[in-house]
């Protein structure tokens, strides 16, 4: 391997103080891009789609489990996919593991779920194999071909109003691969952190970062900054 000098503690503090220089211009980009994002024009959903839940039948309104906001995942575990029935797909599944508890989604009134073609009984044996804990729905119509998702994945937001349901965003190839985070999730999403900090249209909802912040099994109680 042709590795970088080793170098003085000195020396090595001023590198890292070049390179933070560049690291928050790239902070101060994407949120720039997130802030860009809250402006998009949003898509009416005006097609009604079928999908089958753990407990039945499902109609997209019903996935976003009464919140504001929804985002759906595509993960290909179906037949056809490399490893079907036992697993499914490599890259689909790495993304999984690393989606943050999804308690501090929900306190931003925003739902997470997954789609797939699998029959619900093998999602749920899938489910209980790999420990993940997210709302995962089968696909039965056109669902995924609109979205943009029928042979590859991605992630669609959503928005609703009562139940009218708008489509916000979407990001695939390897712009999914930063997902998993709460923040990466909700910088994606129409209305975004909801913090006061951030630059969104008049009449969002804000409120002031650190307080809104809990531990996963304590949303609803009051918390302070450093607690």
């Amino acid at each position: 391997m042709n590795t970088p000098p080793i170098v003085s503690r000195q020396e090595w503090e001023a590198a890292r103080e070049e390179l933070l220089v560049k690291e928050k211009e790239l902070t101060r980009a994407r949120d720039a891009l997130a802030a860009e994002r809250r402006r998009m024009p949003r898509m009416a959903v005006e097609k009604q789609y079928a999908f089958e839940g753990p407990g039945g039948p499902a109609n997209l309104l019903d996935l976003f489990e009464g919140r504001r906001q929804l985002i759906v995942y595509r993960f290909f575990f179906e037949p056809g996919v490399a490893g079907w029935p036992e697993r499914g797909c490599y890259g689909c599944s790495f993304l999984a593991d690393q989606v943050a508890h999804l308690a501090h989604l929900n306190a931003r009134d925003t739902t997470l779920a997954f789609v797939s073609r699998a029959p619900q009984a093998d999602i749920v044996r899938w489910k209980a194999r790999m420990g993940w804990k997210i709302p995962w729905y089968t696909l039965t119509d056109d669902f995924d071909a609109d979205f943009g998702v029928d042979e590859w994945h991605g992630t669609n937001a959503f928005v609703r109003d009562a139940e009218e349901i708008f489509r916000t965003y979407f990001v695939d190839q390897r712009g999914d691969e930063a997902m998993g985070s709460t923040w990466s999730y909700l910088d994606l999403t129409a209305l975004g952190r909801q913090e006061e900090w951030e630059s969104s249209p008049e009449g969002y909802p804000q409120s002031p970062p650190y307080k809104w912040w809990n531990l996963h099994d304590q949303y609803g109680e009051p918390t302070e900054p450093g607690q």
